[in-house]
């Protein structure tokens, strides 16, 4: 079983899986493409949106 703590991501945790820098991040999740939670003032991204966009990329590339 997941916990909440793996099933929603920081961005910096996101910076690192998909290798890339914080202004992009923040771009992807500012278009949408990259669904994204607020709570309080901390943003986090849901584990399976992150695979999600990883596997349209494949696709798209495909």
């Amino acid at each position: 079983m997941t916990t909440a703590s793996e099933e929603l991501l920081t961005v910096p945790e996101v910076m690192a899986l998909l290798k890339l820098g914080r202004s992009k991040v923040y771009d992807l999740i500012r278009s949408r493409r990259l669904p994204s939670i607020t709570i309080d003032r901390s943003r986090r991204i849901p584990a399976p949106a992150v695979r999600s966009f990883i596997a349209d990329r494949i696709e798209e590339a495909a």
